[in-house]
């Protein structure tokens, strides 16, 4: 199927601690269909900050957010296997949607196989 970007809802065993530091959820919905989560593949955090906000700190502050993130920048992805043995690349973006300050969760694509 390849690349998909369309926005999920999704599910957690546990309400997350944090908000906007989500863990891999344990299903999502996408097109009126629910996946159940049945393994998580890999997962990976990344902060960069990009575009206008990419030069508007301090060199000690930008290490640190880096390193946690700063509010609405940054980016956690998920390869995970659904029970039915699809494999799906997820992720939530922090970046605040126009609807709120909340980000959203994606489905980013679908992948062939667990590479």
């Amino acid at each position: 199927m390849g690349f998909i970007g369309e926005a999920i809802q999704v599910e957690f065993v546990d309400k997350p601690f944090l908000e906007k530091d989500p863990p891999c959820p344990s299903s999502f919905t996408w097109r009126g269909k629910t996946y159940a989560v049945a393994e998580m593949l890999r997962e990976a955090h990344d902060y960069g900050r990009r575009g206008k906000v990419a030069d508007n700190m301090r060199p000690a502050h930008l290490r640190a957010a880096l390193r946690r993130g700063s509010w609405g920048v940054g980016r956690s992805s998920f390869r995970v296997r659904t029970t039915e043995g699809e494999v799906f690349d997820l992720y939530y973006d922090r970046a605040p949607s126009a609807g709120g300050r909340k980000g959203g969760w994606f489905l980013y694509r679908q992948v062939s196989d667990e590479t």
